[in-house]
């Protein structure tokens, strides 16, 4: 594989890898509010609630599901050590499409919730096997190019690969918000960080719950903060806590979700 043609699909790679993290990003804040209105005893706005996450998943995280299964998976599958790992993806799929189901058939809040909660488990696991397995898998396979397999493939890469979609990242040229490829021409490992969405927390208890979790991040781990809108004050909160401590970096500027990832330093030596 020539370098320019490596460098287009670690591009590519982290294009798909952005997209995963838009989708979860969504399917978490719908979740979190059927749940809390399913907890709140609030049957009325847990249905509607419920309508919202099922027409989104219906419009978006199916089709891309289903983009997947005809240009990502039967590539991978006719790579030597990819067969049983897209048997594997395939059947998750199912998995989701049979909670989608459930879901839209729930006649209880609770049941409702529980199977909004399944399907949020069942997708974050799936997303991290894609992109830790099976993306570096095409990457790396000389007889495949990622670039050309998502060509116009908005579904699964949510806008076209090496484009800004949104926010400036700084990654060099996708606007995905994730790390750029390897320095010295190498393959990216591709990661996602844990998210933090305070979006729906009183607003008073925001600024501790994530000081909370910046205590608990391991150096050099990062967590993405998911803000209804510019947190500025909970950031100069930070840095004078952390004094230079924590990196930020912004994913998402508006106009409804701002997403920043927060990096705790390496400690020196």
């Amino acid at each position: 594989m020539s370098p320019s043609a490596l460098v287009a699909d670690q591009q590519a790679a982290q294009a798909v890898v952005r997209h995963h993290r838009e989708l979860a990003a969504t399917l978490t804040g719908h979740v979190t509010r059927l749940v809390d209105a399913a907890d709140a005893g609030l049957p009325e706005r847990t249905w509607a609630h419920r309508d919202e996450l099922t027409t989104w998943l219906h419009e978006e995280l199916l089709p891309h599901a289903y983009a997947e299964e005809a240009s990502l998976y039967p590539a991978a599958a006719d790579l030597t050590s990819g067969k049983l790992l897209v048997d594997g993806m395939l059947g998750e799929h199912r998995v989701i499409a049979a909670l989608v189901t459930d879901l839209e058939a729930a006649v209880s809040p609770v049941v409702a919730a529980a199977t909004a909660y399944a399907l949020q488990a069942v997708f974050a696991s799936h997303l991290a096997k894609e992109n830790e397995l099976v993306v570096p898998l095409l990457v790396t396979a000389d007889q495949v190019s990622l670039a050309g397999l998502l060509d116009g493939m908005h579904d699964i890469i949510g806008a076209e690969a090496g484009q800004p979609s949104g926010g400036e990242c700084g990654c060099g040229g996708c606007g995905c918000g994730g790390d750029a490829p390897a320095a010295d021409g190498g393959v990216a490992t591709l990661t996602i960080d844990p998210r933090l969405d305070v979006r729906e927390l009183p607003h008073g208890e925001r600024h501790g719950r994530v000081l909370a979790a910046l205590d608990a991040l391991p150096a050099d781990s990062a967590l993405v903060l998911v803000a209804p809108h510019a947190p500025l004050p909970l950031l100069a909160e930070i840095e004078s806590r952390y004094a230079g401590q924590v990196a930020e970096e912004w994913l998402e500027s508006g106009p409804d979700v701002w997403q920043i990832r927060l990096r705790r330093q390496p400690v020196s030596a």
